[in-house]
């Protein structure tokens, strides 16, 4: 497990969210992040241990306008195949960019993420 202790490393997210617990239960099948429902804001934690947060409530989505988090994911296609699954959608489809393919979708509550995978 990773730490969020580590300076200058991104290691907690507020997450827009006007339905926080059907977001967290989007991230949770999209990337494996495990979350807690407990709470009226569900906290998280990546898959990695390094980055921790809440999903908001009280947030505005920005869509595309704001800072835009990219996840590094093993499949790029299967990233996206499960989030459409899981109620978001393709924004972005996966393309080349150098030796890494890349794509972008939006979350049900309308955030934009980003997946890239190193090409094989």
């Amino acid at each position: 497990m990773g730490s969020v202790f580590r300076i200058g490393g991104v290691s907690y997210l507020r997450i827009p969210a006007g339905e926080p617990e059907r977001s967290a239960e989007f991230y949770a099948a999209v990337f494996g992040w495990r979350v807690d429902l407990d709470r009226d804001d569900p906290s998280f934690e990546d898959a990695t241990g390094d980055v921790i947060g809440h999903f908001m409530r009280d947030l505005p989505v920005v869509g595309a306008a704001g800072m835009l988090p990219y996840v590094f994911v093993a499949d790029v296609s299967q990233a996206l195949a499960k989030a459409t699954a899981s109620g978001g959608e393709v924004e972005t489809p996966p393309y080349p960019e150098g030796d890494l393919i890349v794509a972008r979708f939006r979350d049900p509550a309308g955030n934009v993420v980003g997946v890239w995978q190193q090409r094989s």
